[in-house]
């Protein structure tokens, strides 16, 4: 039988390149000039970006420049978490998590959607996705009631 995975992930090749335009950008702008300001990612977590910068407004402007990067490289601005600022003397910090995975409460929620669908498919929960089977049938000929399940926003972090 035809099985598909339902799946939420960001490609790591896409947040790298955008850290870097990221950090081209500070070093091309006129206000960031002479500033100790960048991005870095992390190394154990390959999506959690750090922000740094020596006064928060400074990080605001900075989360503008990696939220519209990260946009052009087809990075789903839904799958942002944004923390709060670290302050101390020297510096100002901030944490950006991008959400990966589908977490156990999304994954019964999708289940849940599909039951309720009576569609011709079942579903578990396999670590951060959701394995869909058609139980019978030609899967073509059903592919457009699977959009909503898609598109609702309970796939979309």
């Amino acid at each position: 039988m035809p099985s598909f995975d339902v799946v939420s992930e960001a490609n790591q090749v896409e947040v790298k390149n955008a850290v870097d335009q990221a950090n081209r950008e500070l070093e091309q702008r006129f206000d960031f000039r002479g500033k100790k300001a960048s991005f870095e990612r992390d190394p154990k977590d390959e999506f959690v970006i750090l922000l740094k910068a020596e006064v928060e407004p400074q990080l605001r402007q900075m989360h503008d420049i990696l939220i519209m990067r990260l946009v052009k490289r087809g990075i789903d601005t839904k799958s942002i978490e944004t923390k709060d600022v670290e302050k101390n003397i020297a510096e100002a910090r901030q944490t950006v998590v991008l959400k990966h995975g589908i977490d156990q409460e999304s994954g019964k929620k999708v289940n849940k959607l599909i039951k309720d669908s009576k569609l011709k498919v079942t579903s578990q929960i396999q670590g951060d996705k959701v394995l869909m089977s058609l139980t019978e049938g030609p899967f073509y000929a059903d592919g457009p009631k699977y959009e909503p399940l898609m598109d609702g926003g309970v796939l979309r972090q």
